[in-house]
């Protein structure tokens, strides 16, 4: 049955529903709502951006950012605090082509010579993407953050990202969370980043205190727990 307002009012309308959130939570959204009927409206993308929208007044009915953020809105009043949901950990992983041999990227030397490798290196905001803050510190860290400065091509958020790299030539390499990448035709997961550079977010949900239909967004939000 849809989750048109039969199911989430007990009417037989469609639910028309609008989000502001993670880009990693977008393919679950989506597909959640393509099975339920539902109608989705609003904005997907890096974290940071998607709270800059959603403390403008941006239309939303659900809000979905990491734990720490969501928690920081239910405490400002800004969400409702007993619809808080966490909807799952992602993490943080390397992607390449679908046509391109995976590399190793098992620890430290692996990673950082699949990195120096690729003549492109796509990945999301570094300044507000929480995969992009992440991999860029990754890249300092490994020592090489300089030597392919030239390299790097930054885009909004990672699905942008991952869609630029599928029609790149050459020899791209990726990061981003899981979740994009694996809803990205012509691109493919490759592994998390391995232990010591690895990242695994936890993303949660709320209904926004300015909802139009707070019993339809709540109901959403629960059938969309543990999807990510």
């Amino acid at each position: 049955m849809g989750a048109g307002r039969e199911d989430l009012r007990g009417e037989a309308r469609p639910v028309k529903l609008r989000f502001v959130s993670a880009g990693a939570a977008q393919a679950a959204v989506r597909a959640l709502a393509a099975r339920e009927g539902a109608e989705v409206e609003g904005h997907f993308g890096a974290v940071g951006a998607m709270l800059e929208k959603f403390d403008a007044g941006e239309p939303c009915d659900i809000v979905i950012l990491t734990r720490k953020q969501v928690d920081a809105l239910a405490a400002a009043g800004s969400v409702l605090a007993q619809s808080v949901t966490d909807l799952g950990a992602v993490p943080t992983s390397i992607a390449v082509r679908s046509s391109d041999p995976a590399p190793s990227v098992t620890g430290a030397e692996t990673l950082r010579a699949a990195l120096l490798a690729a003549d492109a290196i796509y990945f999301p905001d570094p300044a507000k993407a929480t995969a992009g803050i992440h991999f860029d510190k990754v890249l300092r860290e490994l020592g090489i953050r300089d030597r392919v400065e030239s390299r790097i091509r930054t885009f909004p958020n990672g699905a942008t990202a991952m869609r630029a790299m599928a029609e790149a030539g050459g020899h791209p390499i990726g990061c981003t969370q899981a979740t994009e990448i694996a809803a990205t035709p012509g691109v493919r997961l490759v592994a998390p980043l391995p232990p010591g550079f690895d990242l695994v977010t936890v993303y949660s949900g709320a209904v926004a205190g300015r909802a139009a239909d707070r019993d339809a967004a709540a109901r959403f939000l629960a059938r969309l727990r543990g999807t990510l």
